[in-house]
């Protein structure tokens, strides 16, 4: 018997990603994660939105309101992603004194703007500054794009500090904050690289049917790439956030256990005669 699926690996993986988005919503859901992660939630409720935006509104709006639309979901997104990697660093270093705040905020915040400034050529000036319509909307695609980058190198450099730090400060590797920064920064890291590989190709545009056909594969190629990433993203928060982290007095409790299993070793072996306390004879 022969069976024909229609569907293409980017349906698929829509389908499966949007269908982990929903279980993700579930979990922090009814694990109670909603309070301690809310700019979190509404990070992945505004992934799950575009989603919808892009599969339903795509070819049935005028060109010029849905690029409005998701121009709009964009920066909204730019926005909530700054927000995250906020709330981030306060569940992460949230004992840390105000010097080492304002220190390794600046560190963050100035290594992601020394990026986005080195970022490609930026538009001109009275292109950014225009006022007409196409102007506020090239405006908004500006900060859509620079956006991204920034807050993709952050989370990368966030995530690399509590990797380093993070154990002084109770976010180790299975708390919670911990595990979100990891799926981030390698989501992160792949759009990243995703960028530099469209960017590198793009530069010598081709000037014949074969190279523009084998652009467009490559573009395909990297969102479904991307798509696979953020499945396993998805996955790997679903698994995680599930599992309770270990709390702090859980931690004291097994260390004053293990204390008084050593203290209770050394108190027998203290207490056993040797041979050379036998009694002759014995």
């Amino acid at each position: 018997m022969h069976f024909n699926f229609h569907f293409t690996a980017e349906q698929i993986l829509w389908t499966l990603t949007f269908a982990a988005m929903l279980v993700l919503l579930v979990v922090l859901l009814g694990r109670d994660r909603i309070r301690r992660y809310p700019i979190f939630t509404c990070s992945i409720v505004l992934i799950g939105l575009n989603m919808l935006a892009e599969k339903l509104l795509a070819h049935r709006l005028a060109p010029l309101i849905s690029t409005k639309v998701f121009l709009v979901l964009a920066d909204m997104g730019v926005i909530i992603a700054l927000l995250l990697a906020v709330e981030l660093a306060r569940r992460a270093f949230g004992t840390a004194k105000w010097l080492a705040w304002i220190a390794g905020s600046l560190v963050l915040l100035g290594g992601a703007a020394a990026v986005i400034a080195l970022w490609g050529k930026w538009p001109p000036k009275q292109m950014i500054l225009d006022s007409s319509t196409l102007g506020h909307l090239r405006l908004m695609q500006l900060i859509a794009q620079r956006g991204d980058i920034f807050n993709e190198v952050l989370a990368i450099e966030l995530f690399a500090l509590v990797v380093i730090a993070g154990r002084r400060f109770k976010a180790g590797w299975r708390s919670h904050t911990q595990q979100i920064l990891a799926g981030i920064s390698t989501s992160s890291a792949m759009l990243l690289v995703a960028r530099l590989i469209w960017e590198a190709s793009a530069r010598n545009m081709p000037r014949t049917r074969e190279g523009y056909d084998h652009m467009m594969g490559l573009q395909d190629h990297l969102t479904n790439a991307n798509s696979v990433v953020v499945l396993a993203v998805m996955i790997w928060w679903i698994v995680c956030l599930w599992i309770d982290e270990p709390s702090a007095s859980a931690v004291i409790a097994k260390g004053d256990a293990n204390a008084r299993a050593a203290a209770d070793t050394i108190d027998t072996w203290m207490a056993k005669p040797s041979e050379s306390d036998a009694e002759p004879g014995a």
